[in-house]
């Protein structure tokens, strides 16, 4: 047996680090490590209790607005009220778009270079895969930043800035918008249309929606010339979608007020989200305290605690490591593709999340435009909410990588806990204490490493397939 240590990652936001166990160049075990500490929880108690919402989405630069709203909704929760019609549509309209952005980056600057290795010099188009999405040199990235820059000036006429906004608040949004600013909107919105349907598609954004089954999923990487048709052909040339196979369950707390809804799915009919059944566990993590659901959490740290190999938690829902995610998302919901590779791939796969992120993308732009057409312009945008002196509250959201959820405490109109469950500490937890592993740590059981040991690229494009950000994971 062999012990390789694959780390630290680049292209990941924050420190990553895998230990693995590997025989005749097959992994046989894997331990993965978030190595940094944030503290974020332990800054937040002591303070007051709007400060939340310009503390969290500190948090993280590339899920900023995730944090935003998670924080804001749970205040709400804990005020009891309801934000206004218009701003929960401006919410929606502008966490698609940070969303979106993400999936975007992800594809062509996190995962697509690793398929331009020169490990794959001898495969059919590797010319063409190396010009397009080698990695700082690639021109696909010089044609999608700019689309990406374009797509989040939605966030600057909406909230002024991103990332780090405070312009959604418990109540909505704390500016209207005027017809002259969804007239804006929606031309952005259109313009990042054309650069998927030119560029990323090559096709419709309806061709894509439609894709219900792998065979029309093959028959749209044989006939198209865009770059999602690009990873297809190669995804089916590298067999990913037996690479980095997940059997679940799979969780989603629910996006957008219902356009993707929430719920557990395990291979039967959708199970309702029952927030009592998540549990932190802390046996693998350098933390002090036992297992506890996060509404009772402390986050305290234990640099020398025996057994302990990560500052991740340990999060279980009903005793069991689920998968979160755009591909959990969609199986939640039912999509008809990706509940097909599903079935086909034995769970998640490689294939199956980097699809599911391309589908995101299509359904959420087109969803923008109808969402700007809804705003009601003459109404209000925000309402006052009077957040309690003492009480809790929980906030959930989807961010890109998976469900997101905040637990809120008030004594004394001051937090007296605040705990965050982030979509990487669910998918790169360690091990509960039952000693089972964590998403990634399962899927990358069985890798054939071969030869490359740590250099394989399989290692990367499993890794990357669940989208770590690592400063989300440990707070």
């Amino acid at each position: 047996m062999t012990r390789l240590v694959v780390g630290p990652f680049n292209r990941v936001e924050g420190d990553l680090e895998l230990t693995l166990d590997v025989e005749k160049g097959v992994v046989r075990e894997a331990r993965v490590s978030a190595t940094l500490y944030r503290g974020f929880e332990q800054i937040l108690r002591g303070r007051p209790s709007l400060d939340a919402l310009a503390i969290t989405p500190r948090i993280c630069g590339i899920c900023s607005l995730s944090q935003s709203l998670a924080s804001a909704a749970a205040l709400r929760d804990a005020a009891g009220g309801e934000a206004a019609p218009n701003g929960v549509i401006a919410a929606n309209v502008a966490h698609a778009a940070e969303n979106i952005a993400d999936h975007l980056t992800h594809f062509y600057l996190f995962f697509m270079p690793d398929l331009a290795r020169a490990e794959y010099s001898g495969r059919p188009d590797y010319e063409h895969t190396r010009r397009r999405f080698e990695a700082t040199h690639g021109e696909a990235a010089r044609e999608a930043l700019p689309a990406r820059r374009r797509l989040l000036e939605t966030m600057g006429v909406l909230a002024g800035k991103w990332p780090h906004t405070l312009a959604f608040q418990p109540g909505g949004l704390t500016r209207a918008i005027g017809l002259g600013e969804r007239v804006q909107l929606i031309g952005l919105v259109s313009e990042f249309e054309a650069f998927l349907e030119t560029t990323m598609f090559s096709a419709p954004l309806d061709d894509v929606l439609s894709l219900a089954d792998l065979d029309e999923l093959d028959a749209f990487a044989d006939t198209r010339n865009g770059d999602f048709s690009a990873f297809l052909r190669l995804a089916r040339d590298l067999k990913l979608e037996r690479a980095g196979v997940g059997s679940g369950p799979f969780l989603s707390f629910g996006a957008y007020n219902g356009l993707f809804p929430a719920g557990l799915r395990n291979g039967g009919p959708l199970a309702p989200l029952g927030l009592e059944n998540i549990v932190e566990h802390v046996a693998a993590s350098w933390m002090r305290g036992a297992a506890s659901g996060p509404a009772l959490g402390e986050t305290e740290p234990d640099a020398d605690r025996p057994g302990g190999y990560s500052w991740s938690k340990a999060p279980r829902y009903a005793g069991r490591p689920a998968e979160v995610g755009a591909f959990a998302r969609q199986t939640v919901a039912a999509h008809p593709l990706v509940l097909a590779m599903l079935q086909a791939d034995g769970g998640s796969s490689v294939r199956g999340r980097v699809v599911a992120r391309a589908i995101e993308i299509a359904a959420l732009t087109r969803q923008m435009g109808a969402w700007l057409r809804a705003l009601r312009l003459r109404e209000p945008f925000a309402v006052p909410l009077k957040i309690p002196s003492d009480g809790a509250g929980v906030g959930l959201v989807e961010a890109a990588r998976g469900g997101l959820g905040h637990w809120l405490t008030i004594r004394g109109s001051e937090i007296d806990r605040y705990q965050i469950v982030a979509p990487t500490t669910w998918n790169f937890s360690p091990r509960d204490d039952a000693g089972i592993p964590g998403p990634l740590e399962s899927a990358l059981v069985g890798v054939n490493v071969g030869k490359l040991g740590a250099r394989a690229a399989i290692v990367q494009h499993i890794v990357r397939s669940f989208d770590p950000c690592m400063v989300c994971t440990a707070h």
